[in-house]
């Protein structure tokens, strides 16, 4: 039996392939290591998933529907998938908006409708975004709020591709989970999200952008506690609703949003040195507060966050010193 995770030389995807191997299992990852961001820490993350015996590595995009098949053809023992490889980033699909199109709907249809026909396949889980819930005025954001008002293009391809994997659930019974994740962060994590973006500033001088004056709040999540979700929503199959659906979403976030200033001057703290500050106005699609309401998923996975920023903030700059050699 072997669980596919895609995305697996990407942030969360890499965590939860090293969690999946840790507990024993066999683990085959995919990813395109595209150039959205420095192809040598994706580089770096596979040398380290594949230190693991029960590691196997293909390069496949998962917008590619003949190279998926060939894949799956040759890999008849996939009994769950972790469905993780996505084009990330809110700004980005301002510039780039086809790789998101392809990506993330291109992507998401490629993959179910591979997995639909795998004879052995127990459950499909797959990750989508807080960005879902729009500028909705209700705090905390709840799977129960309406989410037909996305912000940003990245918010709508990962809004549809929920609607695609509604809609083969109930044409074939597929169990499948959604999970929103809310501003995840922490050791390995991604070149263009702030925590990353911060403290290179700060250890090299230079200065940063801190939009909408820094007047936001974030639910910023620990990537182990999203893991641990993740693990935990790969473990319970979806009963059936209503509708004979096998389908669930859970929000997976910290519960505690924090405002951005104060996880700035834990970075600072944490380098030794203060930031120098480059206010910017909001930028477009962004929003100034997330908060998951995660009622659900402690309540059906037993998802219980651990990691504070007070915590979680100095593991990452440690991390980051070490990667970079500061």
């Amino acid at each position: 039996m072997t669980i596919l995770v895609t995305g697996a030389a990407g942030f969360i995807g890499f965590s939860t392939a090293r969690a999946l191997l840790e507990r024993g299992d066999s683990v085959l990852g995919i990813d395109n290591l595209n150039d959205y961001y420095d192809v040598r820490l994706k580089q770096a993350r596979v040398a380290e998933l594949r230190k693991h015996p029960g590691f196997r590595f293909e390069r496949v995009d998962v917008a590619d529907a003949e190279g998926v098949a060939r894949l799956f053809a040759a890999d008849r023992g996939i009994t769950q998938i972790v469905h993780l490889a996505a084009q990330a980033g809110v700004r980005y699909s301002t510039v780039n908006p086809m790789a998101y199109m392809r990506s993330n709907l291109d992507g998401q249809l490629v993959m179910i409708e591979a997995a639909r026909r795998l004879d052995e396949l127990e459950h499909f889980v797959y990750a989508s975004t807080s960005s879902v819930y729009g500028d909705s005025k209700a705090m905390p954001f709840s799977i129960t709020d309406p989410v037909d008002k996305p912000r940003s293009l990245y918010a709508a391809t990962k809004r549809g591709g929920e609607l695609i994997a509604l809609a083969y659930s109930q044409l074939y019974a597929l169990p499948m989970t959604c999970l929103r994740f809310f501003t995840v962060y922490g050791p390995w994590g991604r070149p263009d999200m702030a925590a990353y973006l911060f403290t290179a500033a700060i250890l090299e001088g230079r200065p940063l952008q801190l939009f909408n004056s820094g007047n936001m709040q974030r639910d910023f999540t620990y990537v182990d506690d999203i893991v641990a979700g993740v693990l935990a929503a790969l473990g319970r199959l979806p009963p059936k609703d209503e509708n004979g659906r096998r389908h669930r979403i859970y929000n997976l976030g910290n519960n505690h949003p924090e405002d951005l200033r104060r996880f700035l001057a834990l970075i600072e703290e944490s380098c030794g040195r203060k930031a120098i500050i480059e206010n910017a106005p909001m930028q477009p699609g962004d929003v100034v507060k997330n908060y998951a309401d995660i009622t659900e998923s402690r309540r059906d996975l037993g998802f219980d966050p651990k990691t504070p920023i007070d915590v979680g903030v100095p593991k990452f700059v440690g991390w980051y010193r070490m990667y970079h050699g500061k």
